[in-house]
C-alpha cells in the first residue's frame, strides 16, 4: 500500500509542478503536513542536498523520501510517480505541437505558464528562507528576539549575495564553487556547535 501512495503522491506532484525542480516545492511541503513522510526541517536538509547534488531537484527529493519510507523500491516507485506526468505530457505534446506550433492560443498558454510557475517557485522559496534563516523552535522555548535569528546563516546569505553579485572578481564563479564553500561551512559551524 505504501508503494502505491508514493507512487500517487508523487504522480500529482509531477503532473502539477509546472517550471521545474523548484516548482515541487509546494507541493513537497503539502506532503510532509498530510503523510508525515517527512518533516520541514528535512525538507530544507533535502533542498539544500538536491541542490547540491547532480541532478533534477524535484527527481533527488522524490527519490529522497522513497527511500526513507519505503527502501530502494519505494525510490524507484517514487521517482517514476514524479517523472512519469512529463514523460506523458511530452509524448502527447511531441505528437501534435508541431500542427499547433504557431496558433496564438499555444503561445498564449506557455506565455501564462511563466508566472505561474514563478508564483509557485516563490510560494516555496519564502518559507525555506525563513526555516534558513530564523531559529522559531528557540525562540519558542526562550522567547528572546536575538533567538529568533539565525545570524550565521544571515551572514553567510549576506555574504553569498554579495560575492555572486557585486563583487567582480567573484561573481562570474561557477555556481558549484559557492554550494561547495556552502557546504564546508555549514560542516564547521555544525561542528563548532
Amino acid at each position: 500500500m505504501i508503494y502505491l501512495m508514493l507512487f500517487y503522491e508523487f504522480f500529482k506532484t509531477g503532473l502539477f509542478a509546472v517550471g521545474g525542480g523548484m516548482a515541487t516545492l509546494p507541493f513537497l511541503d503539502a506532503m510532509a503536513l498530510k503523510t508525515g513522510w517527512f518533516t520541514q526541517a528535512q525538507l530544507i536538509d533535502m533542498i539544500a542536498i538536491s541542490e547540491s547534488t547532480p541532478g533534477p531537484i524535484g527527481v533527488n527529493m522524490a527519490t529522497y523520501v522513497g527511500f526513507t519510507t519505503a527502501g530502494p523500491l519505494g525510490s524507484i516507485i517514487a521517482t517514476l510517480g514524479l517523472i512519469a506526468p512529463s514523460i506523458i505530457v511530452i509524448l502527447i505534446i511531441a505528437k501534435f505541437l508541431s500542427k499547433f506550433k504557431d496558433s496564438p492560443i499555444v503561445k498564449s498558454v506557455f506565455y501564462s505558464l511563466r508566472p505561474t510557475s514563478t508564483a509557485l517557485i516563490a510560494t516555496a522559496g519564502v518559507p525555506v528562507i525563513m526555516l534558513s534563516l530564523t531559529n522559531s523552535d528557540k525562540f519558542k522555548s526562550s522567547g528572546s528576539i536575538l533567538d529568533f535569528f539565525n545570524f550565521g546563516a544571515i551572514v553567510l546569505a549576506i555574504i553569498l549575495f554579495v560575492l555572486t553579485n557585486k563583487v567582480k572578481a567573484t561573481k562570474k564563479l561557477h555556481p558549484v564553487v559557492f554550494i561547495a564553500a556552502s557546504a564546508i561551512l555549514g560542516i564547521i559551524f555544525s561542528m563548532a556547535k
